[in-house]
């Protein structure tokens, strides 16, 4: 494959060049209001697989889904419980990912078969504005080799990744740190992951809250 094309996040094609490539099973790379990262139409398991290959991310460590609203969980997730909404009204779109109980619409290569699936609105306004119009959530990680450092450069992603991939928007991206994982499919709900958004902010909308821990990784933030 030959090099990426660097395209500006605000050119007039920015959106409709990342959405054909993902509709076409290609993975591609943005900045978010983190860190870079690749992303695939998660409705696509053949482009999903491309991007564990593509990152060389072991197949065991699932992916989580950016989504262009809040609404959009109704598609991924199953009996979503009422603290669900509090959430998402309150921290989204923000460094808040929330664990549901995952629909059959979301592909097993995506959760490595878990029940469950992991999922963020980012507060970066392209991101959204791709899903959007993509029509479905994006599986994302991080725009880097499995264990090695995030980048957060579009000059950085090609160093790594730009022979491997036909797209990398260009644009800039916080670095910041990984979101707050709050569990919703347990009870009480469970804070699996500290992060920006602080147990005490939580805990204000979801008394019930606990500070927990289990082998959910979510590289994306």
């Amino acid at each position: 494959m030959p090099e990426a094309d660097i395209l500006p996040i605000d050119a007039p094609d920015a959106v409709d060049r990342a959405v054909a490539a993902l509709r076409a099973g290609q993975v591609i790379a943005f900045p978010t209001d983190t860190v870079y990262g690749l992303a695939a139409h998660a409705y696509l398991p053949q482009a999903v697989a491309q991007l564990y290959a593509l990152k060389q991310r072991p197949a065991d460590l699932a992916v989580p889904l950016l989504l262009p609203s809040a609404t959009a969980m109704l598609g991924v997730g199953d009996g979503l419980p009422a603290e669900t909404w509090l959430l998402a009204e309150r921290f989204w779109p923000g460094p808040l990912t929330v664990v549901l109980r995952r629909s059959l619409v979301v592909p097993d290569v995506v959760t490595n078969r878990r029940p469950d699936v992991a999922v963020r609105v980012p507060d970066h306004p392209l991101v959204r504005q791709i899903a959007l119009r993509l029509g479905a959530p994006l599986a994302t990680t991080s725009a880097n080799l499995h264990g090695t450092p995030p980048a957060t450069t579009a000059d950085k992603v090609m160093l790594t990744l730009g022979d491997r991939i036909p797209l990398i928007l260009d644009g800039p991206c916080n670095g910041g740190v990984a979101s707050t994982v709050v569990d919703l499919t347990v009870v009480p709900p469970s804070i699996v992951r500290p992060g920006p958004i602080t147990a005490e902010q939580i805990a204000a909308l979801i008394p019930d809250v606990v500070d927990g821990h289990r082998a959910w990784q979510v590289p994306l933030n």
